[in-house]
């Protein structure tokens, strides 16, 4: 179920609490529930796909999230965090996972325990997660987008230059989610195409389903993926120095190492 279809039926539970508690004379107790749900009809609205508007939410190109949108929607931004967490908290599965050398996706890193080492380069696909403070001495990368939908082409492509240019830097790189299983999941097939680990994002998708095996791109993402596919302008490094190639990239145990033996890793 996408986003805008799960916060409508959340706001209709919350709207007809309200009704419910008004009906009994608890007027003053009934004002939370239908602000709450007025703000999930407004989510809801917003996430559509035919509208699409992350912005709404203010976040901020360094991963934070306004006072005024703290305060306006606090009651999903809050909500969607403490979802995400218990989920996290019940779920077996790890916080990220290796796809290739030096490139990890999984979901938001909200303490140190859920971070890959090595200081890694984030990229945020989350519009309703705000940048923390246990990533707050890495280099940092802001897509919003919300949950189940799919980030443009164009910004895919600018999130696969700016890891590039990371790589380059022998820097490691982590995209992420709410869960790695979606939205980060498209952008790092991206990366992994122009890394020349995939041939294309299919392939890409096949490398990181062996890795983290929870992942659910949906048809907007490959939409997305497709459309980024047709027309980027990101090119596959070339095996020279200074460059990446297959054999750069590959973990050991990856399905593909057939192909790449001799290589150093």
């Amino acid at each position: 179920m996408g986003i805008s279809k799960l916060i409508a039926l959340k706001a209709t539970v919350l709207l007809s609490v309200f009704v419910f508690l008004k009906n009994l004379g608890f007027k003053l107790i009934s004002i939370p529930f239908i602000y709450a749900s007025l703000v999930s009809f407004l989510v809801a609205i917003a996430s559509h796909p035919s509208i699409n508007l992350p912005l709404l939410l203010g976040k901020k190109s360094d991963g934070s999230l306004p006072i005024w949108s703290r305060i306006i929607f606090g009651p999903f931004l809050y909500f969607v965090r403490l979802f995400g967490l218990t989920r996290r908290l019940v779920s077996k599965e790890p916080p990220y996972n290796e796809v290739c050398e030096g490139v990890y996706v999984g979901g938001w890193p909200y303490s140190l325990n859920t971070l890959p080492p090595g200081e890694p380069a984030i990229i945020d696909c989350t519009a309703e997660l705000p940048r923390t403070i246990a990533v707050s001495h890495c280099s940092y990368f802001c897509i919003p987008t919300w949950d189940t939908r799919a980030p443009q082409p164009s910004e895919i492509e600018s999130a696969v230059k700016w890891a590039l240019r990371k790589r380059t830097l022998n820097k490691p790189v982590f995209i992420h989610c709410a869960f790695g299983h979606g939205r980060s999941v498209a952008v790092t097939c991206a990366l992994l195409v122009a890394l020349g680990v995939a041939e294309d994002w299919k392939s890409a998708e096949s490398i990181i389903r062996e890795r983290r095996p929870c992942i659910n791109m949906n048809s907007l993402h490959r939409k997305s993926l497709e459309e980024w596919s047709m027309h980027r302008l990101s090119s596959k490094p070339r095996n020279e120095e200074g460059n990446f190639s297959v054999s750069d990239v590959l973990l050991p145990n990856s399905s593909q190492q057939k192909r790449v033996r001799g290589a150093k890793y």
